[in-house]
């Protein structure tokens, strides 16, 4: 039970905040621009290498998310402090890692410090965002365990 339970829990996550980074990427415009030449593209290809790593904070913290209330509001907040760490972190490595690929690219260390860079920008101005994208985690994440047993 508790492993379909993480897996709905991944599920959620990389979902809300897998399209929650590509509003995100359209907030940092230059650096989309710059870096992929098209705003979308940019967001869908920082979005697939986000996420893994937020599946993964998902799953980990949906057990937290199911016990009491305090634990449910505990595990909101880390999603809210660990998602935008997650989602920076995983898009740098994997730019770092296609750019380093392809020959003529460029350099992978700049372009993975210009992503932290906008990627920190753009996290603080969808802060509001990703309190109540948290909140709506939760939430799902306890209302489809609850229908889930029943």
């Amino acid at each position: 039970m508790a492993i379909r339970a993480a897996r709905r829990g991944a599920l959620a996550s990389a979902l809300i905040f897998g399209g929650l980074e590509i509003v995100a990427t359209m907030v940092a415009r230059p650096v989309a621009t710059e870096t992929f030449g098209s705003d979308l593209l940019a967001g869908v290809v920082l979005a697939l290498f986000s996420l893994p790593a937020l599946a993964l904070l998902g799953a980990g913290l949906t057990s937290a998310a199911l016990g009491s209330r305090s634990s449910a509001a505990s595990a909101g907040l880390a999603m809210g402090v660990g998602i935008p760490v997650a989602a920076v972190t995983s898009a740098m490595i994997g730019a770092f890692a296609l750019v380093s690929a392809v020959p003529g690219a460029g350099n992978g260390a700049d372009v993975a410090g210009v992503l932290l860079r906008a990627g920190v920008t753009a996290a603080v101005r969808i802060s509001p965002l990703i309190a109540l994208a948290s909140a709506l985690w939760v939430l799902l994440v306890r209302r489809v365990s609850r229908s889930a047993s029943a």
